[in-house]
């Protein structure tokens, strides 16, 4: 975490993977993030990865160092404190995050009557409202059948909703432009995107349409391989497999020089008369060349190269689980600043990311823990809400609210 945005409150009201990873980062720069859920849980509250006791490790990893409340969101009380709690005052508030709008009651024009600078940020399924999630917005975009061992028929989903992490960055990023237009003309706004639009803005951004409407030849599945120019995975005489990549002409040349087959890529090259120092020459002939490289890995462990391939500044990496990867690099454990292993409510301890980004200005923090659900409900009634002690007892009382310490207290007396 870090300081940046100390000071700043935003409410968020929502589910899947975008919009909470937007109230997780801003949290972890230092926002004041308040999450409000219906009693009992929301969409998420359970969702997989799960913990061995059941518990969802999803929750647990997008709503690091917010504050959460625990409302019944059918009642009209419960509505009108959710309202309350998005408008209340304060100059660096007013800020709500959703993908959960609902028109006639949490939507921009209605919450706007109670705040006129209003910022609301809604992240829409595709441009028309209707739903979509990465794993219906992969397929309609093509991504899929490009996806997967060559020459294989099936499309291939990816196991990592790109698409969401992709607008989770996009809705911070809106939020962030919208507050500095509102610091300079003290006005609000209803900022829209979807996450079909996000997708698709992407794929034009890396040249996949014009690819589509100007050349002849539809992209093909390549496995492993870098498209466009060279990387490939071989396996090792130990099982292991290694991914290389020759993107660069630099890159490319410390793997023929590493692996000694700078006199077979000469002959390859003057045989196909071609110059495998440009990147789309050795996409083209990718076979040929991955045909020259196989043997070399084939007769070597890991072990044999690995400290020459770093030594020579090579980019490549080992093919590990999940699992693998947290038992063996350091980079996921608490020898990287950003990790700290930390007791997780219900869930164990393990170690847990912070901020990615690093601040001049602002010292590291170490990440802070997801709440329970609720476990803010009495602060944030008091503190935002502005509700007296009285106020907040009886709506515990009328179950329009809850928090874990409240049933506490109420099941000990």
């Amino acid at each position: 975490m870090t300081g940046i945005l100390k000071g700043m409150r935003i409410v968020e009201g929502s589910a899947f993977v975008a919009v909470p990873l937007a109230g997780m980062t801003l949290a972890q720069m230092g926002a004041d993030v308040i999450r409000f859920d219906r009693i009992g849980g929301g969409l998420d509250a359970k969702r997989w990865p799960v913990a061995p006791n059941g518990n969802s490790l999803f929750w647990a990893g997008l709503n690091k160092g917010k504050r959460s409340i625990a409302i019944d969101m059918k009642s009209e009380r419960g509505r009108e404190l959710i309202t309350q709690i998005i408008t209340a005052p304060g100059e660096d508030a007013g800020l709500f995050l959703t993908n959960l709008r609902v028109r006639g009651w949490m939507d921009y024009p209605t919450l706007r009557q109670f705040r006129d600078d209003l910022i609301m940020v809604t992240l829409m399924g595709d441009r028309h409202g209707r739903p979509q999630v990465d794993y219906t917005v992969n397929p309609t975009l093509g991504i899929p059948d490009i996806t997967g061992p060559e020459g294989q028929d099936d499309p291939v989903a990816s196991a990592v909703p790109t698409w969401d992490l992709v607008a989770g960055n996009l809705v911070v990023s809106s939020l962030l432009a919208a507050e500095r237009h509102r610091l300079k003309t003290g006005q609000g706004q209803d900022v829209e995107l979807s996450l079909k639009d996000v997708a698709a803005a992407t794929i034009g951004h890396l040249g996949m349409i014009g690819d589509a409407v100007l050349n002849k030849d539809e992209r093909q599945k390549a496995g492993n391989a870098l498209y466009g120019a060279y990387g490939q995975d071989f396996v090792c005489a130990d099982g292991r497999r290694v991914m290389v990549i020759g993107l660069t002409r630099r890159q490319w040349s410390g793997i023929v020089k590493a692996t000694g087959t700078e006199d077979q890529m000469k002959a390859l090259a003057a045989r196909l008369r071609v110059d495998l120092g440009e990147e789309g020459v050795r996409w083209k002939f990718r076979h040929e060349i991955s045909a020259l490289l196989a043997p070399w890995f084939a007769q070597r462990r890991v072990e044999d190269f690995a400290s020459d391939f770093n030594a020579m500044g090579l980019t490549w990496s080992e093919f590990r689980t999940t699992r693998e990867a947290v038992r063996q690099d350091p980079d996921l454990s608490d020898a990287n600043p950003m990790f700290k292993s930390l007791p997780q409510p219900g869930l164990g301890a393990f170690p847990v990311p912070g901020l990615p980004t690093t601040f001049s200005a602002h010292p590291r923090q170490d990440p802070v823990a997801a709440p329970e659900l609720g476990a803010h409900t009495e602060e944030i009634l008091g503190d935002v809400a502005r509700l007296s002690d009285t106020e907040i007892a009886q709506l515990f009382d009328q179950g329009v609210v809850e928090s874990p310490s409240f049933s506490a207290s109420k099941s000990a007396a």
